[in-house]
């Protein structure tokens, strides 16, 4: 089944959840399907909003937590936090290439 076959007609949206315990929801619009060349990598992303937070942050909440602790350098966890993601976040960057290096690792 494709994904237009999935979502059906009328509001071309759905609401995806991932990671249940954690609640990370979003919305994928289908805004229009095309046929494939025999090169495309199949799915795709053309864009977005906002970095992926790392891995195994918490939920929203916590997350939120996060950037608070990583943008005050005097929070008594902020340079814990920093080693353990490699630096700074920028929360408001989006790479498409980024999300489909990740979709082709799976």
């Amino acid at each position: 089944m494709s994904i237009d076959q999935a979502i059906g007609n009328g509001d071309r949206k759905i609401r995806y959840t991932y990671d249940l315990g954690d609640n990370w929801d979003h919305d994928v619009a289908l805004e229009k399907t095309i046929s494939a060349a025999d090169s495309t990598t199949v799915p795709d992303c053309i864009d977005g909003r906002r970095a992926c937070p790392p891995e195994d942050c918490g939920g929203p909440s916590e997350y939120q937590e996060l950037l608070d602790i990583l943008a005050d350098p005097s929070h008594p966890e902020h340079n814990e936090r920093l080693k353990w993601t490699n630096g700074t976040i920028n929360p408001d960057a989006f790479d498409p290439t980024d999300f489909s290096e990740n979709l082709r690792r799976q």
